[in-house]
């Protein structure tokens, strides 16, 4: 018999996106039912093992208070429980792993453990009820509304009818859309559909985005790790991407500062001046602690070696779907392998027996993250579309930053679109800082349910900038505010969005959480 669960929000995902808005809308006052398939909440920080991509003004600004809240948190966390040499501990900025990829890379359970703790005062006393390992399977509507999303528990398998005032959707692939019938799109959309330069002359829904199934490894030197043969090694081994002369397992990738061209990276820091990865996303650096803890260091292996983007997840049959799941996997095996037999080194010598697998770094007993780090889901159809237009330094030119009378919140990335399933077009494009407008947060039909993380309305390539840390946290933030001030003053958010009373008093709501809505005027000079 089918179990039923009310409350006033229902939040689809535990993500990064989906916890924020559950922390916003339990803060806000409002009951919430948040579900995640894995058994961590956290999505891109922690079960999918990628530590935080982010802007130069990060420190300072360009946040929300609760997304920096979160960031000082972890570094309070080293510093309590970690031995530190003195001058970590004292470090106002400390970075745990000594990555370059981020200001702060640190291990995935740390994330955990700080998100549970910010959780902690709504979990304890009932205002937030998570259901780990539950993913949703069909969705009630009635006219241009949801009554109700029936989830499945993965363990039992049984059935959970979950009912809500407000439904947000904050699933990797923005499942709920698809089952709620609401209008959406995925993929690449047309120049001519978008006016934007690096879009393709036709639409393409399944030319998306690669995924990368991240793995933790730590390197002993003179040990020998070396896993048994990926099934699908030889195939990765000679697999050649069309933007490339050289196979996906070398050390020739495309370079960020101009994609039409390669650049060699190697394993370790060195003398020679090829770019090191190892040190890339580095998340545990023994040089900080004042005591030894492990062998030594620890990266994530998210690189473009394992980029996948043989097919996508979104748009084809489960049976393909599971296929290209497992090929992921499949890959970033296969570069394991490669690592530990077949890479080359500076030496001259080839291989590193000694690259060692850390599933108990990420949960895991295979050494590969709980789930795969998605870059680009459905996206709704909205009031507002954000383009590469909107973001874009070279298109807006003199114009800088575009400003919304309906913002809420601010980011800032490049236009990082990494190797597609189609046409495996790639390129990183300099941006200006941008905002968030409420308009991408509306559907153009569906009264009451909203996007919470990389699913507002935005084209593929503007996905690009917004699907980073900072801003799914600060999306679903505003998302999860949203619902919250819609049930509270009885209004549906087409008519806080276009309605001068309801606007300024949810965007007041959201300045007093201490949610940035426009870059400054310094901050904004300081991009020109």
């Amino acid at each position: 018999m089918e179990q039923e669960k009310c409350t006033d929000v229902v939040i689809i995902g535990g993500g990064l996106g989906g916890t924020a808005a559950a922390l916003a809308a339990a803060k806000a006052g409002q009951r919430v039912l948040l579900t995640e398939e894995t058994d961590w909440l956290g999505g891109q920080l922690t079960s999918q093992a990628v530590p935080p991509d982010e802007h130069r003004w990060i420190e300072q600004s360009g946040c929300t208070a609760s997304y920096r809240e979160f960031r000082s948190r972890v570094r309070d966390y080293y510093r309590r429980n970690y031995p530190l040499t003195e001058s970590a501990r004292c470090n106002p900025i400390l970075n745990p792993g000594n990555g370059w990829v981020s200001r702060l890379t640190h291990e995935p359970k740390v994330a955990l453990a700080v998100l549970h703790e910010m959780l902690a005062p709504y979990v304890n006393t009932g205002r937030i009820e998570v259901l780990y390992h539950t993913v949703p399977v069909h969705v009630d509507t009635a006219g241009d509304r949801v009554t109700g999303v029936t989830v499945r528990e993965g363990r039992t398998g049984g059935l959970i009818k979950l009912r809500g005032a407000y439904y947000l959707d904050a699933t990797e692939c923005s499942d709920l859309l698809p089952l709620a019938g609401v209008e959406h799109v995925s993929g690449a959309e047309s120049r001519r559909e978008t006016g934007e330069p690096h879009a393709l002359e036709e639409a393409d829904p399944l030319d998306m985005q690669s995924i990368t199934h991240v793995a933790a490894v730590d390197y002993v030197h003179d040990g020998n790790f070396t896993i048994p043969r990926p099934r699908e090694y030889d195939y990765w081994r000679q697999y050649v991407p069309s933007f490339s002369s050289y196979p996906i397992l070398s050390w020739y990738a495309s370079d960020a500062n101009d994609t039409s061209k390669l650049k060699e990276f190697t394993m370790f820091p060195n003398e020679q001046g090829v770019v090191s990865l190892w040190d890339y996303r580095r998340i545990v650096d023994p040089e900080l602690w004042s005591e030894p803890l492990n062998d030594g260091e620890v990266t994530l292996l998210n690189w473009a070696l394992n980029d996948y983007y043989a097919g996508p997840l979104i748009g084809v049959s489960p049976e393909e779907r599971q296929q290209h799941l497992d090929s992921a996997r499949q890959l970033t095996l296969s570069l394991v392998y490669w690592l530990q037999t077949e890479a080359p080194r500076l030496d001259g010598g080839r291989g590193y027996p000694g690259v060692r697998l850390r599933g108990d770094v990420l949960g895991t007993d295979d050494g590969l993250a709980k789930a795969p780090y998605i870059r680009e889901s459905r996206r709704i159809r909205g009031l507002y579309t954000v383009t590469e237009q909107d973001v874009s330094k070279e298109l807006r030119g003199a114009k800088g930053a575009k400003r919304y009378k309906d913002s809420v919140g601010v980011g800032s990335y490049h236009l990082d679109l990494h190797p597609t399933t189609v046409s495996q077009r790639t390129f990183y494009i300099p941006n200006h800082p941008y905002e968030i407008p409420l308009g991408s947060l509306i559907p153009v039909r569906m009264k009451n349910l909203l996007p919470a993380c990389k699913n507002i309305s935005m084209t593929q390539i503007a996905n690009g900038c917004y699907r980073l840390h900072p801003t799914e946290w600060n999306i679903g933030e505003a998302s999860g505010t949203l619902a919250a001030y819609a049930i509270a003053n009885q209004v549906e958010p087409t008519a806080v969005r276009e309605t001068d009373e309801h606007l300024q008093s949810y965007q007041a709501q959201l300045i007093r959480q201490g949610v940035q809505l426009h870059w400054t005027d310094a901050e904004l000079e300081g991009d020109r």
